[in-house]
């Protein structure tokens, strides 16, 4: 996470509906990360922008609420933020279905096998079944990843109208991750728009040397894409000829079987 100020964005806000000190006080949430786990008034004022009074009254807030807790002079956040996070995974059937239908794949293949949604620019993961660290990040359910260039999130950007999909690649901030990363407009959207044609994505060591991806979309009972399932794998031992040819159809039957379990299943 960078130093930039968290502060609350000035768009989308639905007029008199909108509670500033609410949303203050989740970007108060969400300066704290593996870079920042513990932080004085200071550091939270400056990371979300907020003044030191109204920072200190948002900490003494989520410290009675159970969220955080301090020893007087470092804040840092309690497992009760979880319950948050949870909230959101028990309340969508589809994890509960997929969990075993990875595990048994991963058995398979012999790869790490991931499922993820879309939020904004990055894609976060939902769920994770490893086989063997294959990222230089420690990537956990909650972990974001810059979409455009992970398989995963091309595969959920290819279903976005193409409006939406410009807006977010206008405000993309470039980086060079690799020799291989795409950067040019032209490239990206010609890649995303080969995922949509084909139905999956493979992206080969674009966001980190040695890492190649497969992905593949999950569909709901209306046909709409709520997730994406991907095999990661070291391009040092899993070419991308046999990711395209041996594990890649593993991958789409496993994807079809939770979509047809979610096309079927009622609420």
């Amino acid at each position: 996470m960078n130093d930039t100020p968290l502060s609350v964005s000035n768009t989308h806000k639905p007029g008199d509906s909108y509670v500033q000190s609410f949303a203050r006080g989740l970007e108060v949430i969400r300066s704290f990360s593996a870079a920042a786990p513990q932080q004085t008034l200071s550091e939270v004022a400056a990371r979300t922008g907020l003044t030191r009074a109204g920072a200190r009254r948002i900490l003494l807030t989520l410290q009675t609420l159970g969220y955080l807790e301090s020893d007087g002079r470092l804040f840092r956040l309690t497992p009760r933020i979880l319950d948050l996070g949870f909230a959101y995974l028990s309340s969508m059937p589809i994890w509960d279905l997929a969990e075993p239908l990875m595990e048994a794949l991963t058995d398979r293949v012999h790869e790490s096998c991931s499922a993820a949604v879309l939020d904004g620019l990055d894609i976060v993961y939902v769920l994770r079944v490893h086989t063997h660290k294959i990222m230089s990040t420690n990537l956990a359910v909650g972990s974001r990843l810059p979409a455009f260039w992970t398989s995963l999130g091309r595969v959920l950007l290819a279903e976005l109208p193409e409006q939406d999909l410009r807006a977010r690649l206008s405000a993309l901030p470039r980086q060079q991750f690799t020799r291989h990363t795409v950067l040019d407009d032209a490239t990206l959207l010609a890649r995303i728009a080969q995922a949509r044609a084909q139905g999956w994505c493979l992206v080969d060591q674009e966001l980190e040397e040695g890492l190649i991806s497969v992905a593949a979309p999950l569909k709901n009972r209306a046909g709409q894409v709520v997730a994406a399932l991907n095999i990661s794998g070291q391009a040092n031992r899993t070419s991308t000829e046999m990711l395209r040819e041996q594990l890649l159809p593993e991958l789409l039957a496993t994807a079809q079987t939770i979509s047809r379990m979610l096309g079927t299943r009622r609420p």
